[in-house]
């Protein structure tokens, strides 16, 4: 078994906060582990921008936890994973990739009345991968679709509860349950931390996956094929970097992780991101 400075840190990014509720499933599965988070708020959301932007922004920001000492990376991002994780998996060749798929098939396995809502990003719903997962898993059920405009900027500002974060779930699920959902899929990394008032709309009959424990379970098996599974339950380093303002950062760290840290500033700088 290595010694604990062995053990590489994993890491994860994300255009902003969303990637912390696969953090937070991390931290819970493997509470050990040493873990790089990177934010890219100066650019949040990812979804509405283009193939390319996102391309290089998700290449620059792995070579910059890789610097760090990163040696398995996370794209806690639906949006980057659609979008880069093929195009990673190429240009860092040997370095392994978990990433974000959208949890269609549980849903289709799942559903009782063939019919299934998934929250996402337009980025996500044009992307191959979406499409692919769709193809292959959700034969013979009925999908309805929503990509919750302004709802990804909601939760970066903290409004959880607010009437506006309210009245875009209703938007986009009353729909929905009209026509017979009985299962909900998020399909980004933001939308978990609004299950609770996702529930309150959707009711106790409606299911809502969160994939993030099985990202999070992922990244365990990558971690114990490589030999770097750190094991214990003692809280494991956390450095968590933001290309936003660092101190609402930190207070947003504090209110989903419920751990008080101070974020780490960088600042991209002809294309490449730098600490601040």
């Amino acid at each position: 078994m290595k010694p604990y400075p062995a053990y590489p840190p994993i890491g994860m990014f994300d255009s902003g906060v969303g990637g912390l509720s696969v953090l937070r499933a991390v931290r819970s599965e493997l509470p050990n582990q040493p873990v790089y988070y990177l934010g890219d708020q100066v650019h949040v959301p990812y979804g509405p921008r283009s193939l390319e932007e996102v391309r290089g922004f998700s290449e620059e920001i792995t070579r910059f936890l890789i610097s760090l000492g990163a040696e398995l990376i996370v794209v806690a991002c639906n949006t980057a994973s659609a979008a880069a994780l093929h195009w990673l998996r190429e240009r860092f060749a040997g370095v392994p990739f978990v990433g974000m798929e959208p949890a269609v098939k549980p849903a289709a396995e799942q559903t009782h009345t063939g019919k299934v809502g998934v929250l996402a990003t337009p980025a996500t719903f044009q992307g191959a991968l979406y499409a692919s997962v769709v193809e292959r898993f959700a034969s013979g059920v009925q999908i309805y679709q929503d990509t919750c405009p302004g709802l990804v900027q909601e939760i970066e500002a903290g409004n959880l509860e607010g009437a506006e974060t309210r009245r875009i779930l209703e938007t986009a699920l009353r729909p929905m349950l009209a026509a017979g959902i009985d299962t909900i899929v998020l399909g980004c990394t933001h939308y978990p931390f609004v299950i609770p008032l996702i529930e309150s709309i959707a009711g106790p009959a409606v299911r809502v996956i969160d994939p993030a424990p099985a990202v999070a379970r992922q990244v365990s098996r990558v971690l114990r094929q490589q030999d770097n599974f750190r094991p214990g339950n003692a809280p494991g380093p956390l450095r968590a970097f933001t290309s936003g303002a660092v101190e609402d950062f930190s207070r947003t760290l504090n209110l989903l992780l419920g751990e008080a840290r101070a974020a780490e500033g960088v600042v991209w700088s002809n294309g490449r991101l730098v600490p601040a």
